[in-house]
């Protein structure tokens, strides 16, 4: 057998973290229509490239850095429909997005949607997923220097639009 993670330690991998990863998707995206796509697309990406995991420790980390690439993606995606379409298409209701309207609720979300996006990515890995400044560093594949900045000016803009009546 190849080294690599199994499709057993990967399966066990999504019933434990699915939901977190889920909630990292939310954090990124701001259409949360397209967060079970963005999440099960990495799954299936993990997936066909597991035997490249070598450490299955690494399995989640691997996943978090697909889930932030493919967010990234899905809004440079929206961002050309946009240009490209003269008016653009309503949001289509899923049956998830009662579970969502909860999340989008909270002024701390309404908050983050209105950083930069460098600045949102690493408050999100940073506080959302737990994971230290290095580790931060090394999925966004910035310096450790970078995700303290970006980090510090998040959070001071955070306050401020906290802050600020709503």
């Amino acid at each position: 057998m190849a080294a690599g993670t199994t499709v057993d330690h990967l399966t066990e991998t999504y019933r434990a973290h699915y939901r977190s990863l889920l909630g990292l998707a939310a954090l990124l995206l701001d259409d949360t229509a397209s967060c079970e796509d963005v999440v099960q697309e990495a799954f299936i990406r993990v997936h066909s490239a597991r035997g490249r995991v070598r450490e299955p420790e690494k399995t989640l980390a691997y996943l978090r850095q697909t889930v932030v690439n493919l967010s990234r993606s899905a809004l440079r995606r929206r961002i050309l429909g946009l240009k490209l379409l003269s008016k653009p298409m309503p949001d289509m209701a899923s049956a998830e997005e009662g579970a969502y309207d909860l999340l989008e609720r909270d002024q701390l979300i309404k908050a983050m949607r209105g950083l930069q996006r460098r600045q949102r990515e690493v408050l999100v890995l940073r506080y959302f997923a737990d994971m230290t400044e290095a580790q931060v560093a090394q999925t966004l594949g910035i310096s450790l220097g970078s995700v303290k900045a970006y980090g510090s000016r998040g959070i001071a803009a955070l306050r401020v639009a906290m802050e600020a009546p709503a």
